[in-house]
């Protein structure tokens, strides 16, 4: 401590490194660190996270959940106010993301105030990296100090600051790694005045909105170290001095640096979560949309995906990025694109996909959400810079600083322009945006390109009839398009996939099959009517899609929705995850073909069954050996007398919990019936769903993949049903045959499953 004690009336060195709580120096109270696992319902408890610091060790706060309430001593209680002529404040601090700025609150670091009243201070971030520091007046008025452009607190970096009221001489300063950045005048002898019936806060703003009744919005997220408040106005000098002290102290003289896995999120607290999947891909933590940019580049894939770092709700959007070798093990890596200070994409990094520029090196296609323009979407790209900074994971993206599409009127639905499909041929590229025609339902919009910059307008690729297929909606997002070769007449087909929004929309992925018209850039499907991939109603949707250059499969991928309610989003930290990438295919029979990819067989542990031609009383006395949450099973059944049949899975001993997946002959329907699927009253888990399965065959043959909350089961290679679970008992791991009559087990084989992670 380089100013010894003149005038410190709160001190924070974070050194503790374990615990849940953390000393205040000169009170000697032991303040809790409010976190979310402190008490986890789901995964076994932990401590706030702890992560070396500038001096010693320093807290990382997750964003939403950590932050610190210290309680300020009764004053006099013939007092109603307390004055501070001076107050000083220093913390050093690194930002891990920005604050959006809803409702124009700062992300507090810490504060002690009530803006309404115009007591108290507030030091704190907003969007892009701006700060401020801010008090409030015994003259009624409330005082802001802002650094300047250029002065915003980097991310993943680790910076001074120090904010200085100075009511005597008339001033208000900021100082940035020891530098003064800003400063403000006051009117001489003004007096701060203290906020009362408020308690201290570090991380979290005394004001914070809610957002779904839930998520405290405004928290600070990153790391913080030396938090030191004083009772008087601190020179430069003495600024300077506490700035050097560390550095020398600690770093010989050199800013301190941080490394990247101090302040990365990190998936290790939310790996014991008994219903977090183990073998899908997913964030470190927090909130994910559609998975979605799919690429392969130098023996890498690549898949990026909608991410809020800041907490499991849906909120800030970035690009979150993964890389595998396999489509099967990812490498989490860091935020590929974040909404920046510029009048490109503020406000979002929404949906897009992913090519190659001339030189063959990729390219993102993003939607740019930019509040301040009209529409607030448009179709911005970014390039890579690899080779020239050696860069072989892909971890840095240079945006292109203008739009490339913007929307007119008279181009689809106006307001409504997002989620560019592009390709690439030897003709240049191509690229669909989601939108809608005006009274008419949702279309998908084509352009094309010669250079990748300049875009021409070539009109809808295709659009529904709303009035014939209302479910269809107003709006189409994430149109992709992808090849499926000849079928037996020599016809060269193509699969349009798209996700309708909107009032009366079913969101779902739909898809026809049906021919491209080169010419006038248009799809002509070979039937009117779309059909459904997956008939789970609501957990297969956001579609994206590639041609894999390795082996040249269709691959589709998909984010498996959570269907929980925010407050157990809150308890769990985290919302949703990818599906199983999903191989597509035209069948001889001009059907779509679709299974998991083959590399998921690398996953496969002990075989804990295998069986043939069995009674369903002679599999089912098998199969009271097997139990387990994570496991994949292929079950080929034979229906003697059943009408209904099928399997059921996380099952309890007693039947109190269990998920049913069956097969209704009478009504051709793939169904799961989850009426007992929990007991927990806070799940939404609960009824049937299903959807039209016609077999054409005697047969019912289940691919079955289970995941702990995610259920994915794949029927005779025609139709997938995509459902979670979510049994409140820890012995809702049996499986058990079912059915109506008698049915034959013409085969039975599991396998337990490896995590990825």
């Amino acid at each position: 401590m380089t100013l010894g004690n003149q005038g410190l009336i709160m001190s924070w060195t974070f050194d503790e490194g374990t615990g849940s709580n953390t000393m205040e120096s000169i009170s000697k109270v032991r303040d809790r660190i409010h976190y979310v696992f402190n008490q986890a319902e789901f995964t076994e408890p932990c401590d706030p996270q702890w992560r070396k610091g500038v001096l010693g060790n320093g807290l990382l706060f997750d964003g939403y959940s950590t932050y610190i309430a210290h309680a300020i001593h009764e004053k006099d209680p013939n007092i109603t106010y307390q004055y501070r002529s001076e107050l000083s404040i220093g913390v050093w601090l690194a930002p891990r993301s920005y604050e959006w700025g809803y409702e124009g609150k700062l992300s507090a670091i810490v504060n002690h105030h009530n803006m309404d009243r115009k007591q108290g201070y507030l030091l704190g971030m907003y969007r892009h990296g701006s700060w401020s520091f801010q008090v409030g007046l015994e003259s009624g008025d409330w005082k802001e100090v802002w650094a300047p452009d250029g002065h915003e607190l980097p991310k993943n970096e680790w910076s001074y600051v120090n904010a200085v009221f100075d009511g005597n001489e008339g001033i208000m300063k900021l100082y940035l790694n020891g530098s003064e950045v800003a400063s403000t005048d006051l009117p001489r002898g003004s007096r701060l005045v203290e906020a009362v019936d408020t308690e201290l806060l570090i991380g979290k703003n005394n004001h914070s909105s809610l957002l779904a009744d839930v998520f405290s919005l405004h928290m600070f997220s990153g790391m913080l170290d030396e938090l030191n408040i004083y009772n008087r106005a601190l020179s430069e000098q003495e600024v300077i001095d506490a700035y050097r002290y560390v550095i020398d102290t600690d770093h010989g003289g050199a800013h301190p640096q941080l490394n990247d896995e101090d302040i990365q999120l990190d998936r290790t607290p939310l790996l014991p979560d008994r219903h977090r999947p183990q073998y899908h891909v997913s964030p470190p933590a927090h909130w994910m949309n559609e998975p979605h940019a799919p690429i392969y580049f130098n023996g890498q894939y690549h898949l990026f995906y909608q991410h809020n770092p800041l907490g499991p709700f849906f909120h800030q959007i970035h690009w979150g990025h993964w890389v595998s070798k396999d489509l099967v093990h990812w490498r989490d890596l860091p935020v590929a694109l974040a909404p920046e200070k510029d009048q490109l994409a503020p406000d979002g990094i929404w949906s897009g996909s992913a090519t190659y520029d001339a030189e063959g090196l990729p390219v993102l296609f993003f939607t740019a959400g930019n509040d301040s323009a009209s529409p607030n979407q448009s179709v911005a790209l970014a390039r890579s810079t690899y080779p020239m900074d050696n860069d072989p994971d892909l971890v840095h993206w240079v945006k292109h600083p203008e739009p490339l599409i913007v929307q007119k009127k008279g181009m689809g639905a106006f307001g409504d322009f997002r989620d560019p499909f592009v390709w690439k041929d030897d003709d240049g590229w191509y690229a669909l945006v989601g939108s809608g025609i005006e009274d008419e339902g949702g279309a998908a919009l084509a352009f094309v390109s010669q250079d990748m910059l300049n875009w021409t307008y070539k009109g809808p690729f295709f659009k529904a009839d709303i009035q014939k297929f209302p479910y269809l909606g107003p709006i189409w997002e994430l149109p992709v398009l992808l090849p499926l070769g000849r079928n037996p007449k020599g016809e060269n087909k193509f699969l349009l996939l798209v996700s309708p929004v909107g009032q009366g929309a079913d969101v779902e992925v739909f898809y026809w099959i049906g021919q491209l018209d080169m010419q006038e850039l248009s799809f002509i499907p070979d039937q009117e009517e779309p059909q459904l991939i997956d008939v789970g109603d609501f957990h297969f949707t956001g579609p994206s899609g590639m041609v894999d250059p390795k082996t040249g499969r269709k691959i589709v991928f998909t984010i498996a929705q959570g269907d929980r309610t925010s407050e157990l989003e809150y308890k769990s930290g985290w919302a949703h995850n990818g599906g199983l990438p999903l191989s597509v295919y035209l069948r001889e029979d001009g059907r779509l073909g679709i299974e998991p990819i083959q590399e998921l067989e690398s996953l496969r542990g002990a075989k804990r069954l295998s069986l043939y031609d069995k009674t369903l009383a002679e599999a089912n006395e098998l199969l009271q050996e097997v139990q387990g949450d994570m496991l994949e099973i292929q079950v080929v059944m034979e229906p003697v007398s059943a009408k209904q049949f099928g399997i059921k899975i996380r099952r309890t001993p007693g039947g109190e919990e269990e998920t049913l997946l069956f097969y209704d002959m009478n009504e051709s329907m793939f169904l799961v019936d989850r009426t007992n699927t929990t007991l927990h009253p806070g799940e939404k888990c609960r009824g049937v769903q299903g959807g039209k399965l016609e077999l054409l065959e005697d047969y019912l043959r289940l691919h079955i993949y289970m995941d702990r909350s995610m259920v994915e089961a794949y029927a005779n290679g025609l139709k997938s049903l995509t459902t979670r679970v979510y049994p409140s008992r820890l012995d809702a791991l049996g499986l058990e045959i079912w059915g109506d009559g008698e049915l034959l087990v013409k085969s039975l084989d599991i396998w337990e499953m490896k995590s990825i992670w």
